[in-house]
């Protein structure tokens, strides 16, 4: 079967990317080799195979799903995921962030298509046509990515590698593992070095380059929310809210600017349970940004005359995301018609009377952020905030404990920016603030934001050219958050913005 993306991918254009060995493909698609039985990223450094010799494929599942086996050498399974997934929003774009969220493990395939809104025969003749794989294969291929992971890089057993990467059995994981790596389990393992102990696992999360490391950390930095948050130089930590209880991720972000590369931010997870690998890998992902193609993002904005000479200036700028989409909501909603060092302090003593409190390993991280069923239970009168802000935040909070509105990356964005916008107090900035992060829209900009305006005036713009310059914004588009992103980030401090631990303030 020959699906939509398949014939959408030309053959001698991707034959051109091997070719060239060209990394920017990696995770777009997927190059099998007939005579060797493997599957490769487009910039395996091994020999180019004959024209005649291969076949493209949209996803990691599709080529396995045909037979072929992950390459050994260039391990085609730990990409950054497709860009395209967040441009074009589709059905299966949706689908995919679930799935490697760990939905379909959790809740299983009709789980994830009531999400979606679809039946499971419906939505996997979807995920058929679109990417040659059923949400069944797409997940079992996610389960070997993260499988190969923890047995290279931890010293967890074998059965607890099998139940973290959410495998139902151990037996599914032996069979799994050789028939994608054509080796066992231990042979995996092999003679790797030292490795984290039960609970904790570390691993390298691919971005593509140019990556701004720096940029995003101080962007981080400056919106921490004691409790929850810290920073420090070169890092950043904070408490996940996980499907099986808490944990914690710890980041270390630098400077990859070389282009046409695959960078890797060093994440070292600390888990309540190890059934909720796959979600926090997921969260820790979507902070950063890790599927942008920050290549086609400068190349697009490099000729304006506004944002060209801030993109030449911050190469690989990323737009922060988020591990909790609900979390950002309400932290948008706090955040309204106040300075960011206000919001960190409301929302600081809201986490600290809110929040659940938690044991870490890393000082100053000591709270979940409270979840929408807890806030909406809170008198707004009580809130450390204006009241009409504080029923805007509790009305909210009803709507997202309810399911009224879902933050997850299923959500279709049209419909969410219209379900906001229909609760009391919301309005366009905050629902299209929250498609920014939330949501990770790349096409968001928000013209009436005293950020943009400032920056622009420290950019030299007066008050009749910055209006042209808001009427002009339509030629960043499919960017426009990026381009927002840039013009913040002039007003950012250098990174880190605060000291390792920070205190309350209140």
């Amino acid at each position: 079967m020959t699906t939509t993306r398949e014939r959408r991918l030309d053959p001698q254009s991707c034959y051109r990317a091997v070719t060239s060995r060209d990394r920017r493909f990696d995770g777009v698609f997927w190059t099998a080799v007939r005579t060797t039985g493997i599957y490769c990223r487009p910039s395996c450094p091994a020999r180019t195979p004959a024209y005649g010799n291969v076949t493209f494929h949209p996803s990691a599942a599709a080529a396995q799903a045909a037979g072929y086996r992950a390459c050994k050498r260039c391990l085609p399974d730990a990409t950054p995921g497709s860009p395209d997934w967040d441009v074009a929003a589709s059905v299966a774009g949706r689908a995919m962030r679930l799935i490697a969220d760990g939905v379909v493990d959790r809740e299983g395939v009709e789980g994830l298509a009531r999400r979606l809104g679809y039946t499971p025969r419906h939505l996997s003749r979807l995920l058929l046509a679109e990417l040659g794989a059923g949400p069944l294969a797409l997940a079992r291929a996610r389960r070997a990515q993260t499988a190969r992971v923890l047995i290279e890089t931890t010293d967890l057993g074998y059965a607890d590698v099998a139940f973290a990467a959410g495998f139902a059995s151990v037996r599914q994981f032996n069979d799994t593992v050789r028939e994608v790596y054509a080796a066992s389990p231990t042979q995996l393992r092999g003679r790797r070095g030292a490795r984290a102990g039960a609970g904790t696992v570390t691993m390298r999360l691919a971005v593509r380059t140019p990556f701004a490391g720096r940029a995003l950390l101080s962007f981080l930095a400056h919106h921490l929310v004691p409790g929850v948050e810290v920073a420090g130089e070169g890092w950043y930590a904070r408490t996940l809210d996980l499907p099986h209880g808490p944990g914690t991720v710890r980041l270390e972000m630098s400077d990859e600017l070389e282009p046409g590369r695959t960078a890797f931010v060093t994440a070292r997870f600390a888990l309540h349970d190890l059934r909720d690998t796959t979600a926090a890998v997921e969260r820790a992902r979507r902070l950063l940004d890790a599927d942008c193609d920050p290549v086609a993002v400068g190349q697009h904005l490099a000729d304006d005359p506004v944002i060209g000479p801030l993109a030449a200036a911050w190469p690989g700028l990323r737009v922060p995301g988020q591990v909790d989409g609900d979390e950002t909501a309400i932290r948008t909603v706090i955040g309204q018609q106040v300075s960011v060092a206000g919001a960190r302090t409301v929302t600081g003593r809201l986490v600290a009377r809110h929040g659940r409190e938690v044991a870490t390993d890393v000082p100053g991280v000591t709270h979940l952020f409270p979840d929408a069923a807890t806030l909406a239970e809170a008198d707004p009168a009580e809130l450390p905030m204006p009241r009409a802000r504080g029923r805007a935040l509790v009305v909210l909070a009803a709507a997202l404990a309810a399911g009224d509105v879902v933050l997850d990356r299923g959500a279709d964005r049209d419909d969410v920016r219209r379900r906001l916008l229909a609760l009391p107090g919301i309005g366009p900035w905050t629902a299209d603030y929250v498609a920014l992060r939330a949501l990770a829209h790349p096409d968001v900009f928000l013209p009436t934001d005293i950020g943009v305006r400032n920056a622009l005036r420290g950019l030299g713009h007066d008050d009749a050219s910055l209006a042209a310059v808001v009427a002009a914004s339509e030629r960043w588009r499919p960017w426009r958050s990026y381009a927002l992103l840039h013009l913040w980030t002039t007003l950012m401090p250098p990174a880190p913005a605060v000291p390792a631990v920070l205190p309350e303030e209140t």
